[in-house]
């Protein structure tokens, strides 16, 4: 599925109650999990010792639980790119279930439906449930209730030449400088 083209605050208020899928599949290695464990510092071998872990419940290493949900402005912004806004801050998450194991070399994308746009003080709001799947699989692998907030873009200064005189006078500047109180 294309990425869907999102204009600003008004495109995001018209995503409300609709779904989105993210595209392509983004595959889960044994690099990303690595990875995401070396910044963590959770080296919990069911994650990063593929031989142990070939032994244990899953029959291989699984990726972390957090590592999906750290996937998901990824997977959101790989469904709709979204102009003409500021900065996408993630506001939170409510509710959270890890439904199934990740296993190595899945791939996985998310299937987002909005469920409200609201605007709030510091821009607008986005609240979304997400469903996180893996190919192949009838099985949800996560759902959460993922909160993103946009923010305004700043506006744009187009680059102006410093005021003329006249220019100056119009804009309610002084005529003539002052005399100092010691000037006589």
């Amino acid at each position: 599925m294309a990425t869907k083209i999102v204009q600003g605050f008004a495109g995001l208020r018209a995503l409300e109650g609709s779904e989105l899928l993210s595209a392509p599949w983004l595959r889960i290695d044994q690099r990303r999990i690595d990875a995401f464990a070396a910044c963590t510092g959770d080296r919990q071998w069911i994650h990063t010792d593929p031989r142990r872990a070939a032994k244990g419940p899953y029959g291989g290493t699984i990726a972390h639980g957090y590592l999906v949900l750290s996937l998901l402005p990824v997977l959101w912004h790989r469904s709709c790119s979204i102009r003409g806004t500021g900065a996408t801050i993630n506001y939170g998450l409510d509710r959270v279930r890890f439904l199934a194991p990740v296993r190595c070399g899945t791939r996985v994308r998310a299937r987002f439906s909005i469920a409200s746009v609201r605007a709030v003080a510091s821009g607008l709001r986005v609240a979304l449930h997400v469903t996180v799947e893996a190919f192949g699989s009838e099985e949800p692998l996560c759902v959460a209730d993922a909160i993103f907030l946009y923010r305004a873009a700043a506006p744009t200064h187009r680059q102006e030449a410093p005021p003329s005189d006249g220019d100056r006078r119009s804009l309610g500047a002084p005529r003539r400088a002052r005399r100092s109180s010691n000037a006589r």
